[in-house]
C-alpha cells in the first residue's frame, strides 16, 4: 500500500532544507528504500528574506511560499511542512491558500518542551524570529519563559545564521558565550530556533537540554507518515553534559 506523502517547502535556506531531509530519512525505521517515505522538495531559493519582511518592511515573502505550497498539494503531498521557523509567522496565511495541513514546527516545539518539564527555555533564533514573539507566544500558551540574548549576543547569533547561508563552517565555539549567558541568566533548556543553528550546535555538545525544532518536526512528519522512529533518532534528541568547548 502506498504510504501518506511529505511535502518540504524549502529554500529558506538550502542547507537547512537539506538538514531536515536527512533527519527524515535517519528518524524513519526502514530496511530498504521501499520502505522509506515518499518525500516531495521544492527549495524555493526565490522566497524573499522572512525578517527582512517583518521587520524592515522588505519584500513580501508570501507570494512565493504559496506558490511553493500550492504546487507541493498539486504533485501529491498529505502535509506540507517548512524548515524554517521565522516562515512561520506567515503561516496562517499559507493554512488558508491549500487544502493539505501543515505541521507547525514553534507549536510541535512548544510542545516538546513542556513534555520535558522544561519552565525557563532560551531561545536562540533570527531577529524576525525573536521580536515577532513568534515562540514566546507558543511558550507561554504551555507555560515556560523565554529568555532571548542580549543585544550583543543577538547580533552573534544573526552573523552566525547568515554566515551558513552563505556556505561557511562556523565553529560551535562561536555561539557557546550566548549560551552560557542564558544559562547563566535561568535558562533550563535551549532552542534552537532557526533552521541553520543545528548546522552549527548539536544536542550532543551542550550542557543543558537542547532542543532543535527541525528534529521535532522531522520525527512528527515521520509519524504523520504513518512510519515508525530509528533508534538513529535519538541522535537528535540525545542530551548529554557538555564537560569542555567543543569546536
Amino acid at each position: 500500500m502506498e504510504g501518506k506523502t511529505i511535502g518540504v517547502l524549502g529554500g529558506m535556506g538550502p542547507l537547512a532544507t537539506a538538514d531536515l531531509f536527512r533527519k527524515i530519512i535517519l528518524m524513519t525505521q526502514a530496511d530498504s528504500d521501499n520502505d522509506h517515505i515518499r518525500v516531495i522538495i521544492d527549495s524555493n531559493v526565490n522566497i524573499p528574506d522572512r525578517t527582512e519582511a517583518i521587520l524592515h518592511h522588505g519584500k513580501d515573502p508570501l507570494p512565493e511560499m504559496m506558490k511553493s505550497a500550492k504546487l507541493l498539494e498539486a504533485a501529491g503531498a498529505d502535509v506540507i511542512i517548512m524548515p524554517c521557523n521565522t516562515a512561520h509567522y506567515f503561516i496562517r496565511s499559507l493554512e488558508r491558500s491549500v487544502t493539505v495541513p501543515f505541521l507547525n514546527m514553534i507549536s510541535l516545539t512548544a510542545n516538546e518542551l513542556r513534555e520535558n518539564q522544561i519552565k525557563t527555555a532560551g531561545l536562540l533564533a533570527t531577529d524576525g524570529t525573536c521580536k515577532s514573539g513568534l515562540y514566546e507566544k507558543a511558550l507561554t500558551a504551555a507555560g515556560i519563559r523565554t529568555l532571548t540574548p542580549e543585544p550583543g549576543g543577538q547580533e552573534r547569533v544573526m552573523q552566525a545564521i547568515y554566515r551558513v547561508k552563505a556556505g561557511e563552517e562556523v565553529p560551535a565555539s562561536e555561539l557557546w558565550p550566548v549560551v552560557e549567558k542564558l544559562e547563566a541568566g535561568g535558562a533550563e533548556g535551549i532552542i534552537l530556533g532557526c533552521t541553520e543553528l543545528p548546522l552549527i550546535l548539536k544536542p550532543a555538545q551542550m550542557r543543558i537540554p537542547c532542543f532543535d525544532p527541525t528534529a521535532v518536526l522531522a520525527k512528527q512528519a515521520v509519524l504523520f507518515a504513518g512510519k515508525q522512529i530509528s533508534e538513529k533518532a535519538a541522535l537528535f534528541f540525545c542530551r548529554k553534559r557538555r564537560e569542555n568547548q567543543v569546536g
